[in-house]
């Protein structure tokens, strides 16, 4: 089971909360955020409430739940890292990764997933940690390499995403 706060150099990570709600939203807001992600610029404090009020306060092997961490620098959310359990698969977990805008550039995505993948290895005992990305977006591309994870495969024109067809690369590790 994944322990909470994971904590790094700079960073704190703990599920996220209420009192996360509104920098949470302003981010989500934000249409380059919101760009490669699942939901829109017109993310609302409702929809805030509601994934924090329905996600698990830590993450079960074939759940198929998401669990969202708050990135904390000195107490300030500057992002959040995610984590789904696969249903169909033990010991399989999908990240996902968000950084505000004004805390891009500082490596805090690179501290956080690291900190995330080792303690979903060590702690939880992941046997294969993976992320699948839109192909265009080459930050998150250069960061999943400097993680040492694998490039699986591109699918090409495969996922129908915001009214256009886009090409999705898959990214994995595996415990060694």
């Amino acid at each position: 089971m994944l322990t909470f706060p994971i904590l790094t150099e700079r960073l704190e990570l703990t599920p996220l909360t209420r009192a996360d709600r509104d920098a949470f939203v302003a981010y989500r807001r934000l249409p380059e955020v919101a760009r490669w992600q699942s939901w829109t610029p017109d993310y609302t404090e409702a929809d805030a409430d509601d994934l924090i009020a329905l996600q698990p306060s830590s993450i079960e092997s074939r759940s198929g739940r998401w669990l969202q961490i708050a990135v904390r620098h000195d107490g300030v959310l500057i992002g959040d890292v995610a984590v789904h359990a696969e249903a169909g698969q033990p010991d399989s977990y999908e990240l996902g990764v968000t950084i505000a805008p004004a805390s891009q550039g500082s490596g805090y995505a690179t501290e956080a997933l690291s900190a995330l993948v080792d303690a979903l290895f060590d702690a939880h005992g992941a046997h294969r940690v993976f992320a699948v990305t839109d192909a265009r977006n080459e930050p998150v591309a250069r960061l999943f390499r400097r993680l040492g994870f694998r490039h699986e495969g591109r699918n090409v024109a495969a996922d129908w995403f915001k009214g256009e067809w886009t090409s999705v690369d898959t990214w994995a590790a595996l415990r060694r």
